[in-house]
């Protein structure tokens, strides 16, 4: 590896201090240290790092041992995308399920209990939260992580999430502008490409990211997205036109007219590294208004560090991006750190209460349960949950336990459970499937979970072989409630965090909280 500048020169600092990079393991590497002492101010974490709150918040006083004034991330969406309890199921229910309940009280409460723990753990920016319009139902990567499809509901519950985040002194991070929800891609795989004109963006998209600003967000996160409308070559997360242009815009020229700080999405994603590579991909993204550049979630070693170190540095030698550029960004990324150290505005509310059960009280509350035989008589006796899984988009991950299960085998000890997936349905057929599932379940009543019945054929297949077979089959959705209700009871959880399913496994056992 060529060293293209001193780790003292200024020029060398600015390129470290854009970076947020990841890391493996639970403490920090001696790398890790070392490049914080260089320049380095910001740090991204991950479920690989954490194994409980305790040994997070020595993580984060090691770091700032270091550097004081640093900036230590995570993607903590609660819901589906948790990396505090990341081997366990979050204790909140997620995006979908706020926006169903509908009271920006509550979602406001939520997060400001999630900015605690978070803060109580030395964590102080938070990729969070998503204020896309899941305006497309088959959106493979979004779904429950959306407040829902309307621009004016999700508009209230951002700017509610922000100001509980930000009051317990956590920087809020919005994402993923300029809007993410008209896809059918997931930028993890491939680039999406949204056809909408500018009204339509105007109308449905920029309505939760204009309230997030006045809000006072202190992060925007871009999108690895095409729109035409707005750039026909460039994703979001390097167009001009869609950071400098529409983001920076002042509000008076049709701009949104934020002036904190722009972090792009992992540049490890196959819709930036496949097509650009994170080298070029970072100087563009810098040179188009990003401050901030995401890596860590895939590469996660000190040399990925370097790279785009000296990346940054060349471009700025050969005249690729202008020095003024690179330290304006390099700027913003102190500045929040130094909010984040003292965070203005926080004061009383980083020492309130605690209020743990404020996720279940949401879960509970998000339930929507429809019987179609009155009255529904609850499970007394062990059941057999047959759990239709999909597969796991990158985002939530697979290690993140979700369902019904747990909690219903603790309330009715002795309930089984087995998983049946879409490769055992191509496989053997949706009949063999479901005489696996009766079976297996004998002379027990079957709780099917679904997420995404609407997206997954052979899911919808298989639950309406079973429910042809088992009439009396409990239905539990955890996704999106796209698709008709089914089942002697249905239930729509509105995502798969733990506390949605506690909330579902009362109302089948008929236990009141």
């Amino acid at each position: 590896m060529t060293t293209l500048a001193r780790a003292s020169d200024t020029l060398t600092r600015d390129a470290l201090a854009v970076l947020q990079p990841g890391f493996t393991g639970t403490t920090a590497p001696d790398w890790l240290l070392r490049r914080l002492g260089e320049g380095l101010v910001s740090v991204g974490l991950f479920g690989r790092n954490i194994a409980s709150p305790d040994q997070l918040a020595d993580l984060t006083a090691q770091l700032r041992a270091e550097r004081a004034d640093l900036l230590v991330a995570i993607d903590e969406e609660g819901g589906d995308v948790t990396r505090l309890e990341v081997r366990t199921g979050s204790s909140f229910p997620g995006n979908l399920a706020l926006g169903a309940v509908d009271d920006t009280a509550l979602t406001r409460s939520v997060a400001r209990e999630l900015g605690r723990r978070l803060a109580a753990c030395g964590v102080n920016l938070n990729w969070a939260p998503s204020a896309d319009v899941n305006s497309n139902p088959r959106n493979p990567v979004i779904g429950v992580r959306s407040f829902g499809a309307d621009p004016e509901l999700v508009a209230r519950h951002t700017a509610a999430y922000i100001e509980g985040l930000q009051g317990a002194g956590v920087a809020a991070c919005t994402k993923h502008f300029p809007g993410h929800g008209d896809t059918a891609v997931d930028s993890h795989h491939d680039l999406p490409r949204i056809d909408a004109d500018l009204t339509t963006l105007a109308a449905r998209e920029l309505v939760p990211f204009r309230a997030a600003v006045a809000a006072r967000t202190k992060a925007v996160m871009s999108a690895h997205i095409l729109l035409p409308a707005l750039d026909p070559e460039l994703p979001a997360t390097l167009s001009p036109a869609a950071l400098h242009g529409l983001l920076r815009r002042p509000v008076a020229d049709g701009g949104l007219g934020f002036d904190g700080l722009i972090v792009t999405d992992g540049m490890e994603m196959q819709a930036i590294s496949a097509t650009y590579g994170i080298e070029r991909g970072s100087v563009l993204a810098i040179a188009a208004g990003a401050d901030a550049i995401c890596v860590g979630g895939g590469l996660a070693d000190e040399d990925t560090v370097l790279r785009l170190r000296d990346a940054l540095v060349a471009a700025v030698r050969d005249g690729r991006l202008p020095q003024e550029r690179l330290a304006d960004a390099a700027a913003r990324v102190r500045a929040l750190a130094q909010w984040a150290r003292h965070p203005a505005g926080a004061g009383a509310a980083v020492g309130t209460a605690p209020a743990p059960e404020v996720g279940l009280e949401a879960a509970r509350r998000a339930l929507r349960v429809m019987a179609a035989r009155e009255p529904y008589a609850p499970l007394t006796a062990p059941a057999h949950v047959a759990a239709f899984t999909p597969v796991a988009n990158i985002a939530v991950g697979d290690e993140t336990p979700w369902g019904v299960a747990a909690e219903l085998t603790r309330l009715l000890p002795g309930t089984t459970t087995d998983t049946y997936g879409r490769q055992a349905a191509d496989r053997d057929g949706v009949l063999a499937l479901t005489a696996r599932v009766l079976a297996a379940a004998a002379d027990r009543r079957i709780v099917a979970v679904v997420r995404d019945v609407h997206r997954h054929p052979w899911m919808a297949d298989a639950l309406n072989a079973l429910l042809a077979a088992r009439p009396d089959t409990v239905v539990v959705e955890m996704g999106v409630p796209q698709a008709p209700p089914t089942g002697a009871l249905h239930i729509a959880t509105h995502g798969a965090a733990r506390v949605c399913g506690r909330a579902a496994a009362e109302v089948i056992a008929g236990v009141h909280a």
